[in-house]
């Protein structure tokens, strides 16, 4: 056996032995209490990166430990394999996206082998796979059958140029990410899921979700954002229309000064009269431009145009001005809004900016509020002043009161209102799942027969680039028979929004190879929920929202007993790097910096900040290089070691190299005691040093067992057993206990073994064992061994600390007493005094206080 720790040989014949033997394949057992693990699946980019390494090395180390506690544990791996990238790669390429697709999956796989993580690749799957999407073709169906799917006209992003929708996110500062010419807001036939239905059960369960963390659930509430309000009705004046408003302060009714509509919203056309449509028009166009998420933000400027028009205010007759806002969307409430600038801040910076009239309704105790002499809006509570039969009111109880006045006179109604809007799941792009349904001139849309699913997307397309999707161009997948009246009809050319497949993976992959459905209810229900996920928190509003909205239909079609997808949630942390960059090149590599020089032209390089790692930056680290000098034990350990689990972690060189080094200690340590160890039997008690030894293994259990499980301490669980370590170095009567020894170096091994399995793996091996360390189980630590034969007090003269004692732990206060007196440092500040009082705290200090 070889004395020096080389990790590329140990690492090769381990994975080759897992790989052989199907080591982390998995059934159902009802007997066994089972335990679904699961990170989020990548897409196949073709390259691994460092975050990859953390993510899936922290789910690692859970699934082999809770093997190692007993679980039946289930661990898959698979592929999020539709999307963009792959089809402009296979433009840019010249290429098929299928292609470029299952060769990255192949490079990727063999990459996230060689990290060595336990996962069960008898489930693997492609979502790109009909084998995959014929079954999310079948949930459209059921979903269209009971009203959850359906199409309308919608505002999207449009870019004239690539004749072709954009996703919002391939809008970049209101340009289209490819050619770069401005987008355009335009309508057309979408569809969608109707999630809305599901807003209240949503947001419910965020109070029932404990195991996620509260930012996440904070941020779900927000984006489903519900509220209490009223919809008023302000007639427009000299007209039979009316515009609907949905307001949380009907309170300030009688401040609405003016009203606000978003640019978007249906009667913004018919409001504009002639002599302001030039500047409405080009108004809209400006705003057309911006993106959505700009519009919201607190520091936008606040612009608008006026249409011309005006309504009426419901409550006290005054005909106020129609604005067209920047500000205001149709995504929440109605799309208008009443703007009331005494009492909302971007209502009084939009008043201020067009000098629109200001009126208070709402006065603070104790203070006089007045319009012209006003810095801001006064959002706070008070009494309703010019505010009619209502003033004196305070205002809280003003919602109530003039919500019930609205409906009496029908001119409103308290209603809830949520942020959240249907998904809109149609994109005009190839690479994606086709949308199965037939446009027919007789029978209208008509769903795809069940019997026919899956329906394929075809795979000699022409991709151009140019705009449009290459489906809508391809005549042998468009023209086809109606299912209904056999006349000659067309496919749906959309295809289903990527988020759509990472909306029910990982309930799929339970059962990946049932033929007679999407899930196999037995087993879905032995495996889901998924008891612990891991992922980055940039999902919690979209995949996490939409899988949790994607299990609760899954429920409701009876394919499936549970109603939410994961249990528990962590969000890792980002991994991260100090950017170097020089001033003729820009960025470099840290490949391409020597000596603090730019190795391409000499220049000393600039330290910038550290940063998320990333290719744009350049401070990036790649994991195959760093397997090939380290090894994968190394790269997990420091990813592991070097940062809690949901904080960032900054790439740190000197401490891989220190990690190395700890493991070639552990390594030396099982090596260059193996002949004394021997067949040693492992003691149930010991005395003097070797106690302290056995006391330290089973602290160290007990310290990294709490660490682990659920609370995923890993740094201080590893800072642990490196202390362990330590005490073994120095631990000099191995002679005399060499069970004691035995006993700490298996502890070491086996709790080290989630975190570095190939060394442990090794080292089980020559510590004598023929089953694999998972077999093995997780070590207990014995109760009896962690209670100390003797204790130390500290010794205090008056309250100073002057020296320490070591005496029995059953000792009584007399011999405390005794041992401290006698202790030489403390003799010293003893020495010539009266002793007044000796005070013994038991099992923490002894204080003499002398005069």
């Amino acid at each position: 056996m070889e004395k020096q720790y080389i990790p590329k040989d140990v690492e090769r014949k381990w994975q080759e032995k897992w790989r052989q033997d199907q080591a982390f394949r998995v059934t159902e057992d009802p007997s066994k209490e089972k335990y679904y693990l699961l990170e989020m699946f990548p897409y196949p980019s073709g390259r691994i990166h460092m975050g990859h390494v953390r993510n899936y090395a922290i789910g690692d180390v859970v699934a082999r430990f809770k093997r190692m506690q007993g679980f039946n544990v289930l661990h898959p791996m698979g592929w999020d394999a539709f999307g963009m990238p792959a089809e402009n790669a296979a433009i840019e390429n010249k290429t098929h996206p299928a292609k470029w697709t299952y060769e990255n999956i192949d490079s990727m796989r063999q990459q996230l082998e060689r990290i060595g993580l336990s996962y069960d690749w008898q489930r693997e799957f492609a979502t790109c796979h009909p084998d995959y999407y014929r079954w999310e073709q079948l949930v459209f169906l059921k979903m269209y059958e009971k009203g959850l799917a359906y199409k309308k006209g919608s505002s999207v992003n449009w870019c004239p140029d690539c004749a072709t929708v954009l996703a919002n996110e391939q809008v970049e500062d209101g340009s289209c990410w490819r050619c770069h010419n401005l987008v355009e807001q335009k309508e057309l036939e979408q569809w969608f899921f109707k999630i809305t239905d599901y807003a209240d059960e949503l947001l419910d369960w965020t109070d029932k979700l404990p195991g996620w963390p509260e930012r996440v659930l904070a941020m779900q509430r927000n984006w489903i954002g519900k509220s209490y309000g009223c919809e008023i009705e302000f007639p427009v004046a000299d007209s039979e229309e009316q515009v609907k408003v949905f307001t949380t302060r009907p309170d300030t009714l009688f401040g609405a000064t003016f009203m606000s509509l978003a640019p978007e919203h249906p009667m913004a056309k018919t409001l504009v009269t002639a002599e302001q449509k030039t500047a409405v028009d080009e108004f809209v166009a400006k705003v057309e431009r911006q993106d959505k998420i700009e519009r919201t933000s607190g520091d936008l400027e606040k612009l608008g145009v006026f249409t011309g028009s005006y309504c009426i205010n419901p409550l006290n007759g005054n005909k106020i001005p129609v604005f067209l806002a920047n500000f205001v969307l149709m995504d929440y409430g109605t799309g208008a809004v009443m703007a009331v600038p005494a009492h909302d801040q971007r209502d009084f910076e939009f008043a201020r900016k067009y000098e629109l009239p200001i009126t208070v309704v709402i006065q603070p105790e104790g203070d006089e509020l007045i319009a012209e002499q006003m810095e801001e809006a006064y959002v706070g509570p008070g009494s309703l002043v010019n505010s009619g039969r209502f003033d004196g009111v305070d205002n809280e109880s003003a919602k109530e009161k003039i919500a019930a006045y609205l409906d009496e006179r029908s001119e409103g109604r308290k209603t809830v209102n949520f942020r959240l809007r249907d998904w809109g799941v149609s994109r005009q792009r190839y690479w994606g799942t086709p949308i199965p349904v037939i446009y027919c001139d007789s029978c209208g849309a008509v769903p795809v027969p069940e019997k026919d699913l899956p329906v394929i997307l075809p795979d000699d397309v022409e991709l151009t680039g140019e705009g449009g999707s290459p489906l809508a161009r391809h005549e042998e997948f468009l023209k086809v028979d109606c299912p209904k009246c056999g006349k000659a009809a067309r496919r749906e050319s959309d295809t289903f929004d990527t988020f759509v497949e990472s909306s029910w993976y990982f309930a799929r992959y339970a059962c990946p190879d049932y033929t007679d459905g999407p899930l196999d209810k037995e087993a879905a229900n032995y495996w889901m929920p998924v008891d612990q996920y891991i992922g980055g928190i940039e999902h919690a509003v979209m995949h996490l929202l939409y899988a949790r909205f994607f299990t609760k239909v899954l429920r409701d079609l009876g394919m499936i007993d549970v109603d939410e997808p994961f249990t528990n949630l962590l969000t890792q942390g980002m991994v991260c790097m100090e950017t170097q960059r020089c001033a003729e090149h820009g960025w470099l590599y840290p490949e391409q910096i020597k000596d603090g020089k730019c190795t391409l032209c000499g220049k000393t390089a600039e330290l910038g900040r550290t940063e998320k790692m990333s290719k744009s930056k350049k401070n990036v680290i790649d994991p195959n290089a760093l397997i090939d000098q380290y090894g994968a034990d190394t790269a997990r350990l420091f990813s592991l070691f070097a940062a809690p689990p949901e904080k960032d972690l900054e790439w740190n060189e000197q401490g891989v190299e220190g990690c190395s080094r700890f493991l070639g200690r552990v390594w030396r340590a099982v090596l260059d005691n193996m002949e004394l160890i021997g067949s040693a039997e492992i003691p149930s008690d010991a005395s003097g040093s070797a106690a302290d030894l056995r006391r330290k293994t089973h602290q160290t259990i007990k310290k990294v067992t709490e660490d682990v499980d659920g609370r995923f301490h890993f740094n201080t669980a590893i800072a642990a057993v490196m202390e362990l370590v330590n005490a073994i170095y120095a631990f000099k009567d191995g002679e005399q206990n060499p069970g004691v020894l035995r006993e700490a170096l298996e502890a070491v091994v086996r709790l080290l073994n989630p975190f570095v399995p190939h060394a442990c793996e090794e080292l089980w091996e020559v510590l004598g064992h023929n089953e694999s360390i998972e077999k093995a189980g997780w070590p207990k630590w014995d109760d009896a061994a962690l209670v100390a034969d003797e204790i130390t007090l500290v010794v205090q003269v008056n309250g100073k600390v002057r020296g320490k004692v070591e005496i029995a732990v059953d000792a009584d206060k007399e011999t405390a007493e005794k041992a401290a007196l006698a202790e030489s440092n403390v003799q010293r500040f003893v020495e010539g005094k009266q002793v007044r009082k000796i005070i013994v705290v038991p099992g923490r200090l002894i204080n003499i206080v002398v005069s």
